[in-house]
């Protein structure tokens, strides 16, 4: 993980805010919401994770999303095979673009 990521881990768990470089933290009247580059690619409002891409399949987008789900979804994942992203809970596998925006329970 990277440091970055251990960093907003660390103000996640504290609902504190967040910012450094391109990724911020932020608590909001609907949860709290981490954003890169300016665009929302997760919102945990109360028990519902939500997950997005926001139309940027990156490297740094998997990574940030991943270390929210390794702190908030133990088993949980997402990996790219033949270009295409899937999400990993437990080995029930869909891909992402299927899950996107849906919530998952924490």
């Amino acid at each position: 993980m990277r440091k970055i990521e251990s960093d907003l881990l660390a103000a996640f768990r504290l609902g504190r805010e967040f910012k450094s470089g391109n990724t911020t933290l932020e608590n909001t009247d609907h949860g709290q919401v981490i954003r890169l580059h300016g665009n929302k690619i997760a919102q945990l409002d109360g028990s519902a994770l939500y997950l997005t891409s926001a139309g940027r399949e990156t490297s740094t987008t998997k990574s940030r999303l991943n270390a929210i789900l390794s702190y908030l979804v133990p088993g949980g994942r997402i990996y790219s095979k033949n270009f295409i992203w899937h999400l990993d809970i437990n080995n029930y596998v869909v891909k992402f673009q299927d899950a996107e925006g849906q919530p998952i329970h924490v």
